[in-house]
């Protein structure tokens, strides 16, 4: 019980400028073509005073913290504890490590009014949908792109053809999000629409 405690208390921290949060697999190589663009565009955002806030482990998260470390910007880690997994990697400036999965992923969307969601496997799904859920219902205000056309197609084809021909959600929810593999996109729709 005394780690449940102690993650409650991992929530109460403040950052000094809007934030933006990156999901995306830990697994990919630093010379992974998501990893790079993940980097890229970390590094126009943390340039124009954005706050990078990732899951600090590897991959898409490492390269995220990557170039907000070299621009000498906030660099946020919220990291977990699992068996044989992720540790904070070593551009996060900020971090903390939970010990509990659903506290990290509330102090992960907490504190961000956009999220760019990069390839990834379950974790990086399970993130998107809280985030989806928590716009779809009101309860949280947030631009939401998802990276990598090819990767999503066929997530979004089964959005279309399971859940709206089944009516479990609108036309409208597919509205929620941006689908691109347009990083400049992506940062100008940042930039025009700071929340």
């Amino acid at each position: 019980m005394k780690s449940l405690l102690d993650d409650v208390k991992n929530l109460d921290f403040t950052l000094p400028s809007e934030c933006v949060t990156i999901f995306g697999s830990a697994r990919f190589d630093d010379n992974n073509e998501f990893c790079k663009k993940a980097y890229e565009l970390s590094k126009m955002l943390s340039n124009s005073g954005f706050t990078i806030v990732t899951g600090g482990g590897g991959g898409i998260m490492k390269a995220s913290n990557k170039a907000a470390f070299e621009n000498n910007t906030q660099s946020v880690g919220i990291n977990v504890v699992l068996p044989n997994e992720q540790k904070l990697n070593e551009f996060v400036t900020d971090g903390t490590v939970f010990s509990n999965l659903a506290l990290r992923k509330v102090a992960l969307i907490e504190k961000s009014s956009y999220f760019i969601i990069f390839p990834g496997g379950f974790g990086t799904l399970d993130e998107l949908f809280e985030v989806l859920v928590l716009v779809q219902n009101g309860i949280k205000e947030a631009k939401i792109f998802l990276y990598g056309v090819e990767f999503y197609k066929p997530l979004i084809e089964f959005l279309k053809t399971s859940l709206l021909f089944e009516k479990t959600i609108c036309s409208a929810d597919l509205d929620l999000f941006t689908l691109t593999d347009d990083i400049n996109l992506i940062y100008e729709k940042i930039i025009k629409s700071k929340i």
